[in-house]
């Protein structure tokens, strides 16, 4: 009995703990977010928001990976396609924030769960559940919600473009996808650090060329005040601490990286809605609540008929062990 207990202590304490570093992602998230809309309302140039990011991930990992002096277990092509759909990501859903409004962004993004079931599916053979299928479905159903509110069915929607800005959030998200499956996948197998790097360093390489065709006047143009300037800084060591602590959290509890990670992050859905009523004197539409309260559901149902998350390659495709065994290991 009191073996029993130690158990049932250990895994509430752990539970507590996982948690907690989930809570504290999402809250960075909510201030990178609420930064981002900030920036996107005065400079348009979402591309040079990534760069800051990319540039502190590449100068503080990059750092490491040289002292180090390792060679690459992953090859770095896959870097590289890895740090263009990232880049690419990032740059539709900071677009996103000129034409709607916060909530509607960081709502949207739950649809990163819907083509992360989709993806998985059709490329590495992963199986779920009829529950997980009805719990992918119902968030939809909540998403949807928020589509027909910006839409002004409701009276809802706020910002230039609503539904303009809500499609570049769902292209966004599935970009988001392709990157996170990719960098979930070399995280748990191979090392974090050069995963974070060399996203990093070919995200700064990616985004400085496209910036010098893009946004190269916009920069040259804008007025560099203290505030302007200091809303970067925000969004670079906010956006720097989410890169960080989201692989650590997917690489020390498994659980996080699937639905349980997705519901820590669905405070920072409500974050947003604060920020909304308190910092913009926006009123939230009902449709808001009502499609948050249907996302929660619909993550819970995923993540409660969810399979055991310790045999992290019980539901891989043969040829995906193959591809793993075939990359590059450190002699």
């Amino acid at each position: 009995m009191i073996v029993a207990m130690g158990r049932e202590n250990e895994g509430m304490l752990k539970t507590l703990v996982d948690l907690g570093f989930g809570q504290l992602v999402s809250f960075v998230l909510a201030i990178m977010t609420f930064s981002a809309s900030l920036v996107s309302t005065q400079v348009d140039a979402p591309l040079f928001l990534s760069f800051t990011t990319y540039s502190a991930v590449a100068l503080v990992y990059g750092s490491i990976m040289l002292y180090r002096r390792h060679k690459l277990m992953v090859p770095w092509y896959c870097y590289a396609l890895l740090g263009f759909v990232d880049v690419h990501g990032n740059y539709l859903v900071n677009k996103a924030f000129q034409f709607t409004s916060i909530t509607s962004v960081t709502i949207l993004d739950c649809w990163t769960i819907v083509w992360s079931i989709i993806l998985t599916w059709m490329f590495l053979a992963t199986r779920y559940s009829l529950w997980q299928f009805l719990g992918a479905a119902i968030c939809v159903g909540g998403l949807a919600l928020v589509l027909l509110s910006d839409a002004g069915v409701s009276g809802g929607g706020s910002g230039s473009n609503p539904l303009l800005g809500d499609f570049l959030v769902i292209v966004g998200s599935i970009f988001f996808t392709v990157s996170n499956v990719g960098e979930e996948f070399c995280v748990k197998r191979k090392d974090r650090v050069e995963v974070v790097s060399m996203i990093g360093v070919f995200g700064m390489l990616i985004s400085a060329t496209e910036i010098t065709v893009l946004e190269r006047n916009t920069l040259a143009s804008t007025k560099w005040s203290a505030g302007v300037f200091s809303n970067y800084v925000v969004y670079a060591v906010s956006s720097f601490l989410f890169c960080t602590l989201m692989p650590f959290v997917l690489k020390v509890n498994p659980r996080s990286g699937a639905a349980f990670f997705n519901i820590s992050m669905l405070t920072s859905d409500m974050w947003a809605v604060v920020i909304r009523i308190f910092i913009y004197k926006q009123k939230v539409d009902w449709l808001y609540y009502l499609a948050f309260l249907i996302v929660v559901v619909g993550i819970a149902i995923y993540a409660k008929s969810e399979k055991d998350p310790n045999d992290t390659n019980a539901n891989l495709d043969p040829e995906y062990h193959l591809i793993d065994d075939q990359i590059p290991k450190i002699t």
